[in-house]
C-alpha cells in the first residue's frame, strides 16, 4: 500500500506540491480576510478593517505573482490540445482591456466621443472575428514526404492548400501537421503496475507533436498552391499523423483561428542520423582479398565448372575437365574482396544512480519536452547513429550488409531496399536497461552470429567496458563502445 502511494506521488514535482500548497493558503487567507474586513466594518473598528484591507492587497500581489503565471502556462498547454475554434492572441487581449477601459470612460463620463470610439472598436473586433473565421472555410490540405527522412537533415515536403470558395480568396494561412511519436507514454508501464490499465491509459497520453509545414500569404479562389518547402525533424522514430490544422491571425491579428482537417493514418519513419565515420571503422586492410565471394567474377578463386555456352571465352576452357567429360566445360571464377558486413548491436545499457533515482514526472516532463536529459540515452543515441552510418557507407560500396539486435536478425543483401529496412529497425529500437552484463545474454543472442562460418566482417556495437567482452569476440569482431 504505502508503495503504491510511493509511486503515485512521484507523478508530482516538488514545485507542483509547492504551488498547491501556495494557492491553498493564499485562497483561504483571502476568504478569512475578507470575512475579517467584513466583521470590522460591523463592529465599526476601523484600524482592524484597514489591517484586514492592506493584508487583503498582499494576497493579491501573491496570487498575481506565483498563482496566475502557472495556471496561465497549464490552460494554454491543454487549449492547445483541445479542438477549439479560435483563442485570443496576445494584441487581442490588449485590445480588449483597452475596450473595457473606454466603456467604463464613456458610462462613467457620458462622453459622445468616447461612445463613438467604443463602436469603432466594437465593430473592429467583431468584423476581425467573422472574417477570420470565414478565411478557413472550404479550405483542403495535402502534403507528401520522401520514402526516406534522416534525423537532422533538411527533408524536402511537398504542401497543397486548395481553396474550394467560389467568391473570396484565402489570405495568412499556415498549416500544421499534428500526430504523435508513440501510442503510449513512458510512463504508461509503471502506471499500470499502481493504476487500473483504463486510468493509465488516461493520464498517460503521449504528446501531441505539431510540425509547421508552411505559411501561404494568398490563395485565390477556386484555386490551389503548393510549395517545397524543407523540414528537420530533430529525432529518430516515428510520427503517426494524426489531423492536419490550419490556423489564420487574418485581419487585425486579434484573435487566431484554428480549424482542423482529418488525415489518412500514416507514419513517417524518421531514419537516425548519419555521421561522418573515423578510418578505423571503415578500412578493412587485413581481409583485402582473402574473402571468397558467392559471385562470379574476375578474381583468381574458381567458383565452378560448367558446359560451355555461345559467346563464352575461349580462354576459360578447362581442356581436362573437357577430356574427362567429352563436352566442352568453362570455368567460372569468384569475384575478388567481396564485402560482406555484419553489425550487431547490443541493446542493453546500465543506468547511473542518479537516472535510477528519476521519479515517474521528471520522465513525463522530458517527454513532453521532447528533450534528451539523461547522459545514458544520450549515448544510446550516438551508438545508434554510428550503426546507421557503418550500414549506410559499406551500402555505397555495394557491399551485403545485415544487421543483428539483440535477438533479431537479417539477412545479408545488398541495395537500396536492405538498407532501408536496416535503418527502419534502427529507427525504433529503445535501450534496454540492465542492473548487469551476463556472457550469457551474448551467447544465447549472438552465439550463432560469432559461429557463423560465412565469411564477415563484424561489428559489435555494446555498452560494455572493452575489458569485459569476451576474448573471442574481441578477436573476432571490431568493437564500438558507446
Amino acid at each position: 500500500m504505502f508503495t503504491k502511494i510511493r509511486q503515485i506521488a512521484q507523478l508530482f514535482s516538488f514545485k507542483d506540491l509547492r504551488n498547491a500548497l501556495i494557492g491553498i493558503v493564499v485562497v483561504f487567507g483571502g476568504l478569512g480576510l475578507a470575512f475579517l474586513t467584513l466583521y470590522a466594518y460591523r463592529v465599526n473598528n476601523p484600524k482592524l478593517a484597514e489591517f484586514s484591507a492592506i493584508a487583503s492587497l498582499v494576497f493579491v500581489f501573491v496570487i498575481i505573482i506565483f498563482i496566475i503565471p502557472p495556471l496561465a502556462r497549464n490552460a494554454s498547454a491543454e487549449a492547445s490540445q483541445l479542438n477549439l475554434p479560435f483563442e485570443f492572441t496576445a494584441g487581442g487581449a490588449i485590445f480588449i482591456g483597452l475596450m473595457l477601459i473606454v466603456a467604463f470612460s464613456a458610462w462613467n463620463t457620458g462622453n459622445n466621443l468616447l461612445f463613438l470610439v467604443l463602436s469603432f472598436i466594437s465593430s473592429a473586433l467583431v468584423v476581425g472575428f467573422f472574417v477570420g473565421n470565414f478565411c478557413l472555410k472550404k479550405l483542403d490540405v495535402k502534403m507528401r514526404f520522401p520514402e526516406t527522412v534522416f534525423a537532422d537533415e533538411p527533408t524536402p515536403i511537398l504542401v497543397s492548400l486548395h481553396n474550394r470558395k467560389k467568391i473570396f480568396p484565402a489570405y495568412s494561412i499556415t498549416s500544421e501537421v499534428r500526430g504523435k511519436s508513440r501510442t503510449n507514454s513512458v510512463i504508461f508501464h509503471d502506471l499500470k503496475n499502481i493504476l487500473p490499465v483504463k486510468w493509465a491509459e488516461k493520464l498517460s497520453r503521449p504528446p501531441v507533436i505539431k510540425h509547421t509545414l508552411d505559411y501561404f500569404v494568398h490563395v485565390p479562389r477556386k484555386d490551389f498552391i503548393e510549395n517545397k518547402v524543407e523540414h528537420i525533424f530533430t529525432s529518430r522514430g516515428r510520427f503517426i499523423i494524426k489531423d492536419f490544422e490550419l490556423s489564420t491571425k487574418f485581419p487585425f491579428a486579434f484573435f487566431r483561428h484554428r480549424r482542423r482537417l482529418p488525415a489518412q493514418r500514416a507514419e513517417i519513419i524518421i531514419f537516425p542520423k548519419l555521421e561522418p565515420l573515423d578510418t578505423e571503422l571503415y578500412e578493412l586492410p587485413l581481409d583485402a582479398g582473402r574473402m571468397i565471394s558467392r559471385k562470379r567474377g574476375m578474381g583468381q578463386d574458381l567458383l565452378t565448372l560448367r558446359d560451355y555456352q555461345p559467346m563464352d571465352d575461349l580462354r576459360n576452357i578447362d581442356w581436362k575437365a573437357t577430356a574427362r567429360s567429352s563436352r566442352l566445360t568453362v570455368r567460372e571464377y569468384a569475384a575478388e574482396d567481396e564485402k560482406r558486413i555484419t553489425v550487431i548491436f547490443d541493446t542493453r545499457l546500465i543506468r547511473s544512480r542518479k537516472e535510477k533515482s528519476r521519479s515517474m514526472r521528471e520522465k513525463l516532463e522530458e517527454e513532453q519536452k521532447g528533450e534528451i536529459i539523461s547522459e545514458s540515452k544520450k549515448r544510446f543515441e550516438q551508438a545508434v547513429s554510428k550503426a546507421a552510418s557503418i550500414l549506410a557507407h559499406f551500402a555505397e560500396e555495394r557491399a551485403e550488409i545485415r544487421l543483428v539486435i539483440d535477438d533479431r536478425e537479417s539477412k545479408f543483401d545488398s541495395g537500396k531496399a536492405n538498407l532501408n529496412e536496416c535503418l527502419k529497425q534502427l529507427a525504433l529500437i529503445e535501450p534496454n536497461y540492465v542492473d548487469e552484463f551476463s556472457n550469457e545474454f551474448i551467447n544465447q543472442n549472438f552465439g550463432e552470429v560469432f559461429n557463423d562460418k560465412t565469411e564477415s566482417h563484424l561489428f559489435f556495437i555494446t555498452s560494455m567496458d572493452k575489458a569485459n567482452v569476451p576474448k573471442e569476440i574481441s578477436h573476432k569482431a571490431k568493437l564500438v563502445h558507446y
